[in-house]
């Protein structure tokens, strides 16, 4: 089982550093956080735009979440409506789910604390498992790893056990890698 502490939560690499961390599919979904955050009019992107990109994207994401089929669609439901429905209190507001404490200075600029915390974790997902780049895959876990992110508040509301997800993402990883050098 993957450590869940092993995250470093410090600064990460610069942003123009970053796309070489990424596969492809994760700076698409990056990509679509940022705009979607942007459209709704938040400062931030925070945990529950990186999740809705995922969804959005990836189809093993989709897949580990919801092997059974029926949820994916109740959770676009969910990240769709958060502009109109329960994610209104969310509006205007800095997303921090304790995970690292509140950044002042020198954080990631655009990005909640809990997000910038959910991207180190992915890079250290990705470290750990001695890949070159982190994965859709990589970000939903380290998503997860935190209980009291925005991703699993909704996760949780579409009545996906977070507990067995991470179990999931765990037994994930301990697969090989073919990962490109």
């Amino acid at each position: 089982m993957q450590n869940r502490t092993a995250y470093n939560g410090g600064v990460g690499p610069s942003p123009e550093d970053l796309d070489a961390c990424l596969t492809t599919e994760l700076a698409s979904v990056l990509s679509a956080a940022r705009r979607r955050a942007t459209r709704d009019g938040d400062r931030q992107v925070d945990t529950a735009h990186l999740l809705h990109g995922l969804l959005e994207s990836d189809p093993a994401v989709r897949e580990m979440v919801d092997p059974e089929g029926g949820k994916v669609a109740r959770l676009l439901g969910y990240l769709v409506q958060r502009s109109i429905g329960f994610g209104l209190r969310w509006h205007g507001t800095v997303e921090d789910s304790g995970a690292v404490p509140m950044v002042t200075e020198g954080g990631s600029p655009g990005w909640s604390p809990a997000a910038a915390a959910a991207m180190d974790g992915a890079l250290d997902r990705a470290h750990a498992r001695y890949a070159v780049r982190a994965e859709c895959l990589d970000l939903l876990a380290a998503l997860v790893d935190d209980s009291e992110c925005r991703a699993v508040e909704i996760l949780r509301r579409a009545a996906v056990d977070t507990t067995l997800l991470a179990a999931r993402l765990d037994r994930q990883t301990q697969e090989p890698v073919a990962d490109e050098l």
